[in-house]
């Protein structure tokens, strides 16, 4: 059985910048991961703040859903829910895929 994928549309108008994009998300996870890793919540709590503006700014709620419940959790230093959402931002990227209209 194939796995599931996750399907956010994009104005066609923001083609060109998706892929650039993307690929900072992909930068991004490495940065929580090292941050988790140093229990550095201050890092935690900005970049989960920064991913839920700039991912909504494109149309990518789950992302920003993600960066708003990393954001939360470095605020009570909850390193299990920490590590929970980074799974799911991996996730996500994972089976993510985009769709212009």
């Amino acid at each position: 059985m194939s796995e599931s994928r996750d399907t956010v549309v994009v104005s066609k108008e923001l083609a060109g910048l998706i892929p650039g994009f993307l690929a900072n998300r992909g930068k991004e996870l490495g940065v929580l991961r090292t941050a988790l890793t140093e229990r550095d919540f201050e890092v935690l709590r900005q970049t989960g703040h920064r991913m839920k503006g700039s991912a909504a700014s494109y149309g990518f709620a789950r992302i920003a859903a993600i960066g708003r419940d990393i954001e939360t959790a470095a605020r009570t230093q909850d390193d299990a829910a920490i590590a929970a959402q980074i799974e799911a931002y991996a996730n996500h990227l994972a089976r993510l895929d985009v769709a212009y209209r």
